[in-house]
């Protein structure tokens, strides 16, 4: 048997409208140990607004977080998926897009929200949700910005034992 977005996602995520604020979001995602939260309009996914959207777009840039609207900060450009879709095909949008979570949508409505931990969760092989996290996180900005030191025993422990 094939499984579906439905039997992993999480029903009924929590919200927020486009006219709240980043305290509101950054609040909601306090309170429920969430790094994301949807942005609706009548039950209309109009956007998504993520802990790093907050980091990045509004602390970064030293804007008031009072005076950020989610509906000016919120990625409009969501990729989603549907309950019905095959939740190999989900892994695939989040590695392809490189996201981590992916509202779900059903006649236009927002019905639930799965993220990278309910796939790695429903997924036997950590082999596959390995590779799944590695293609999501792999990106052409941060691949070369800190290269890390190099692998092994550094030879000065080495020369102290």
């Amino acid at each position: 048997m094939t499984t579906l977005v439905r039997h992993v996602m999480t029903p009924a995520p929590k919200t927020l409208s486009a006219s709240m604020d980043a305290y509101d979001a950054a609040g909601m995602m306090a309170n429920f140990d969430i790094g994301a939260v949807p942005v609706v309009d009548e039950g209309t996914l109009v956007g998504l607004v993520t802990d790093r959207d907050l980091v990045v777009r509004v602390l970064a840039g030293r804007a008031d977080p009072a005076s950020v609207r989610l509906g000016d900060l919120a990625t409009t450009s969501v990729v989603t998926v549907t309950p019905d879709m095959p939740l190999t095909e989900a892994r695939g949008l989040m590695a392809e897009h490189r996201v981590r979570r992916l509202p779900v949508v059903k006649d236009d409505r927002l019905v639930g929200i799965v993220s990278l931990g309910d796939l790695a969760v429903a997924t036997a092989s950590k082999r596959v949700m390995g590779e799944a996290l590695e293609e999501i996180s792999e990106s052409a900005s941060t691949e070369d910005r800190n290269p890390g030191p190099d692998l092994g025993t550094p030879e000065r422990v080495q020369e102290a034992r």
